[in-house]
């Protein structure tokens, strides 16, 4: 045991997510900054470094574009402001996808410089057998199945998937394949309703659902949707916020307030302490 004072907050670890299988919901976002952390850290059990943080914060296309330098920081940013929940930290595009030795030293360096619970990894025909290495390894990794980001630009959009056979019996063996390599949870976006159901039911890790419907055992969203702060979000975002309209009042009220001299006022002002000598 080590002699250093040991934080009294006990931080959810992948074995607690994995044993709310069929259990009280798990409540999952994505974070991306340290006081936004902060804030969501009281009310969620796993906070996501997502990779969509390319196109909600920088303006990216996709998230093809995110670097394992980018998904670093944000990371490290997260773990500073979040105590209580787990942190698991998206790989992105091209970080583990061409073999399983360059998926560890990837998913180590992330797991080092953040320190974060762990990593997620988009499932496919090739990630269940990295995904088995880097859990052997003791890295605790949570999968991704059905809609896929990282695979718009050889599937053209992002479009719901599982609306015909041959797609539905795809998801469930990659959802079946990424489970019994070892992942903790499984992510499951943009699918219908029955087929979210079925894998729910057919694996025995939590199912995380974006898009998924409510037979999922947790739901995730991307906080800047779920906040209002762009004025479009995809039809299975539910808005609890106007984000966007809060911020364009209070920066109209300021530029009108610094135009008018109103601000800063006497209260918003420093004195000196005793009177100028003349």
């Amino acid at each position: 045991m080590s002699s250093q004072k040991q934080d009294p907050v006990k931080r959810i670890a992948a074995p607690d997510i994995l044993a709310r299988k069929g259990k009280e919901p798990i409540v999952c976002l994505t974070a991306y900054d340290a006081p936004t952390a902060e804030i969501l850290d009281a009310h969620c059990d796993l906070l996501l470094v997502g990779d969509s943080v390319g196109m909600v914060v920088h303006g990216l296309p996709n998230t093809v574009g995110v670097t394992l330098e980018m998904m670093i920081l944000h990371g490290q940013a997260v773990m500073r402001g979040a105590r209580r929940a787990m942190v698991v930290v998206d790989m992105p595009f091209g970080s583990y996808e061409g073999g399983k030795e360059q998926a560890y030293a990837n998913c180590a360096r992330v797991m080092k410089e953040t320190g974060a619970q762990g990593v997620k990894l988009e499932s496919g025909p090739t990630v269940p057998e990295t995904i088995a290495y880097l859990v052997q390894r003791g890295i605790p990794v949570m999968g991704h199945v059905g809609l896929r980001p990282q695979a718009v630009l050889t599937e053209g959009s992002f479009k719901a998937k599982g609306r015909t056979d041959d797609e539905r019996l795809r998801v469930m063996a990659e959802a079946e394949s990424t489970a019994d390599a070892g992942a903790f949870a499984v992510v499951i976006e943009g699918v219908a309703e029955g087929l979210a159901r079925e894998i729910t039911e057919a694996i025995d890790k939590p199912t995380i659902g974006i898009g998924a419907s409510a037979a999922c055992d947790g739901q995730i969203l991307v906080v800047p949707d779920m906040l209002g702060l762009f004025d479009w979000t995809p039809k299975f975002v539910r808005r609890y916020a106007d984000l966007r309209g809060d911020i364009d009042r209070a920066v109209a009220a300021y530029a009108q307030d610094v135009r008018a001299r109103r601000f800063p006022a006497e209260v918003e002002t420093y004195f000196s302490k005793q009177p100028v000598s003349s």
